[in-house]
Order: structure tokens, then sequence, then C-alpha cells
């Protein structure tokens, strides 16, 4: 097993929101459910259903839900939580507006309805404790595998983001009411290339042994 070329893939992977017009041949949309089918689950439950759409038409009805629903979760978060409010507390006013105007737009979602191919997933209600945590590890191999396939992709809550979106995604693609919409992958051939994004240095976000133990100077964790 390469470990430089595993690590590659994850660390070059980014969320792509544009996409080429060209189709998904099926030999590769499979491989993306392959991927989601060897993730990790609960007791090895497996209580997740994907669906992979490509018919335009649905396609669309999913980016209107999608731009409508976050859409819906932002204006909560500005208006209720003052979450958008701290989390840009030390932004311009001018430049706060613009940013507040783009993300409740929908403009941040409503691009799941130019995917050539979008993944549904779906988790069973009776796996309740478990499902989002099944669905995510499903989620993110779909993410890795869409990567090294060439593909650009992203992972949105927007469709089930309010119980009125999730209802209504439910009804476009006729999901039984025991399944839960827990998220929906865009999926194409990148229409762009960003660059990479941020992260936090390692040292900032990990305790050794216990909560705000740094590594030992040597290098080396020493258990006691």
């Amino acid at each position: 097993m390469d470990e430089q070329a595993i690590m590659e893939v994850i660390i070059t992977r980014k969320s792509i929101r544009k996409y080429k017009p060209d189709p998904i041949p099926a030999d590769v949309v499979e491989k993306l459910i392959e991927a989601a089918r060897w993730s990790p689950s609960t007791d090895n439950a497996q209580a997740w259903r994907f669906i992979a759409v490509r018919d335009r038409n649905i396609i669309e009805q999913l980016g209107v839900v999608s731009g409508t629903g976050v859409f819906t979760r932002l204006r909560i978060q500005q208006f209720l939580t003052g979450q958008l409010q701290k989390r840009f507390k030390d932004v311009p006013p001018e430049k706060k507006a613009q940013v507040f105007k783009k993300l409740t737009s929908g403009f941040m979602s409503g691009y799941l309805g130019t995917a050539p191919l979008v993944i549904v997933v779906c988790g069973h209600k009776n796996s309740v404790a478990a499902m989002v945590y099944d669905c995510s590890a499903a989620l993110e191999n779909i993410l890795i595998a869409a990567h090294g396939l060439g593909l650009g992709a992203t992972w949105t809550q927007a469709v089930t983001s309010d119980p009125r979106d999730e209802a209504r995604t439910k009804a476009v693609l006729n999901i039984p009411e025991d399944w839960k919409v827990i998220s929906a992958v865009s999926i194409g051939y990148p229409g762009e290339a960003p660059g990479p994004r941020p992260r936090k240095p390692l040292e900032d976000i990990v305790y050794y042994d216990r909560w705000g133990q740094d590594k030992p100077r040597g290098g080396e964790v020493v258990n006691e």
C-alpha cells in the first residue's frame, strides 16, 4: 500500500462547486458507491441507502431545494442564534454584508442543481443513534474516491437542513417515511481549480494522553 499516494489524495482534496457538463460513466458511478459500501458502520449494520441521481430534471429540483434550504438554515443562525455574527465579528461591515448576502442567497448550495451527478445518502430511522456517524463515514469515502478518480465533489446538508426541505427532497426522490435524508454529494468533472484552503497547525489541534497536554519535547509520547 502506497502511504504517500493515500495521503496525497486526502490532502489535495478540495470542495468543488463548478462542474463541466460531461456525464459521468456508469462504471465510475458504481466505483463511488462501492467506496461508500466499504465504509465502517455500527455493528456492521450498513443501514444506509444511496440514490445516484443523473436525471437532469430531478437534479435541478434538488438544486432548488438546496438553495432555499441553506437560506433557511443561515437565516436562523443569523437572526436567532447570532452564529454568523460571531463568526464574522472582525470583518468590516461592508464586507460582512456582502458575505451574508452571498451565504443567504442560496448561491453557496444552489450549485447542486448544476452537477452531472448527485448522490443522496439516506439512513434508516431504526438506527438513529448511529445513523449520522455511519452515513458521514460513507460520505467521506465518496469524497475521497471522487478526488482519486479525477472528479470534483462537495458534500451539502442543504437538502435536509430544515424538516420542510427534507420533506421536499423525499417527495422528489420518493424516499419512504422510515428513511432519513442525511446529506447529498454533488459530483462532476471539475470546472474550477481552487487553491488549497488553510488548515490550522497540527500542534494547535492535538493533545497527547489528556486534554491540554502537548507532545513531549523529545518527540516521543511517553505513557507514565
